[in-house]
């Protein structure tokens, strides 16, 4: 079974999650980031959210998890939740 690991960044709006992407390809670092915007509660651990099978997240997010290149910025994903930023740290 895959197992991947993920850090995310939750925000209300798809700009928002827009200028987050800019400000991670220009070298902001994705925790700091996390701590600073993400209205999940996995903020305060820098967006960290362990890891996981298919199937246990959102329908849109599992999509970005598990067929994404592990290290690369993704988004913004929509979900019924808001705008995530992603980084797939591992996969297996």
């Amino acid at each position: 079974m895959s197992r991947a690991s993920a850090r995310h960044i939750l925000v209300s709006s798809e700009q928002e999650a827009l200028d987050l992407v800019t400000k991670l390809e220009g070298g902001a670092e994705f925790e700091s980031l996390a701590k600073q915007h993400s209205s999940c509660p996995s903020g305060r651990d820098g967006g960290a959210l362990g890891t996981f099978g298919p199937g246990q997240m959102v329908k849109e997010f599992d999509a970005v998890v598990f067929s994404a290149p592990v290290g690369e910025v993704q988004g913004p994903v929509k979900t019924q939740f808001g705008y995530h930023v992603i980084e797939v740290t591992s996969r297996s």
